[in-house]
């Protein structure tokens, strides 16, 4: 196993290409055709989870939180991202973060904390705009099946929750192969016509690159015609955020005491309650604040999420419930999802959930 397998997983997962502007995801210390003993998953790099790393002899730490988001001029250990870059080098450790990207798909952080309230009927808070490409492209009939299904397990061709969508239909391509081609069916300097079938599917963005790749290597042709197209749809598969409906309606203080029991919080900060009943909840792992308007439009009963400054509480007028669960205590089911992805797909391999409690803040209840 190298590192190069480890992060081709992960990003199947949640491509870089969907972190924000102001992150750092992605591999951040080591080579990319490293050898790697084992990971550890961690919500945060510290030294405590540098140390577990080492007498585990896990030489790649997958974290959710990058342990630095901007560059740095100087590495003398003085602050506390310098001196963990330097104990990584040193160390030969290799640094990995996984961070908005996973905050972006379905089935990531806030996914998770929705399936810990045992939320249905889920959908993305803020869907992703201007983030969806068509790709079209010429396939002879005798490999349609071939090249299809290798599109599609690319990532290709899901629209919400249906999967392998596309729409096909049958014509006749034409070409001439020129001297020194090598052309699959049809002799050089002749005019060839073969049956073709049109094949127009949907992916994200991000995915363009591998989906692109898959058609080309399972395609028959030497030169393989496709087409690219820009849609402005919404994404409803990527963004930020969960929106799902509790089983049963409960009374407001109900759904505190069992956020505040599923969470193993000690203390929750929320808005005055409306004394209304309880169905459909809002939240965003993290720093979600900014998208309170989204929860408000969506129609949600509550809006959960953490790192609430004070003025944001003035916004909600009543139109809901708002609580701040924490951001360590909200995203802390960030390890479990990226665990859980590599374990599926390398099941033998050393993978281990951190033991170090990283949140840096104390309650006193």
């Amino acid at each position: 196993m190298i590192v190069q397998d480890i992060i081709s997983a992960i990003e199947f997962l949640a491509p870089k290409g969907l972190q924000e502007s102001y992150d750092n995801s992605g591999l951040l210390t080591g080579y990319v055709d490293q050898e790697v003993t084992g990971v550890l998953v961690c919500l945060d790099v510290t030294p405590e989870v540098l140390d577990e790393a080492s007498k585990m002899d896990c030489n790649l730490i997958l974290s959710h939180h990058p342990p630095f988001f901007t560059g740095m001029k100087r590495f003398t250990g003085d602050s506390l991202q310098e001196e963990i870059l330097l104990r990584a080098i040193r160390n030969n450790l290799i640094l990995y973060a996984c961070h908005t990207n996973l905050d972006s798909v379905m089935g990531g952080v806030s996914s998770r904390i929705a399936d810990k309230l045992g939320l249905i009927n889920q959908r993305i808070l803020v869907p992703r705009e201007n983030d969806l490409v068509k790709l079209v492209c010429f396939i002879p009939t005798s490999h349609l099946e071939a090249v299809s299904q290798a599109i599609f397990k690319a990532g290709a061709g899901t629209i919400g929750k249906y999967d392998h969508c596309s729409f096909q239909v049958s014509g006749n391509g034409t070409f001439r192969a020129s001297k020194g081609s090598n052309p699959y069916t049809g002799s050089v300097g002749d005019m060839h016509s073969e049956p073709e079938v049109r094949f127009e599917t949907i992916l994200p963005k991000p995915w363009l690159k591998q989906v692109t790749e898959a058609m080309v290597a399972n395609h028959p042709y030497e030169e393989v015609a496709y087409d690219v197209y820009p849609i402005i749809n919404k994404n409803p598969a990527m963004g930020f955020g969960v929106v799902g409906e509790l089983d049963e309606e409960c009374k407001e203080i109900d759904f505190l005491n069992r956020t505040k029991e599923v969470f193993g919080l000690p203390v929750i900060r929320h808005s005055r309650l409306c004394n209304r009943m309880v169905r459909k909840i809002a939240l965003c792992g993290g720093s979600g604040i900014g998208f309170l308007n989204y929860a408000i439009g969506s129609g949600a009963d509550f809006y959960l999420t953490a790192d609430i400054k004070y003025h944001s509480w003035f916004e909600i007028q009543g139109k809901l419930v708002l609580a701040d669960i924490g951001h360590f205590e909200s995203e802390r089911f960030a390890i479990n999802v990226l665990a859980d992805s590599l374990i599926e797909k390398f099941p033998k391999f050393a993978v281990y959930l951190t033991t170090v409690n990283t949140n840096p803040i104390n309650y006193l209840t």
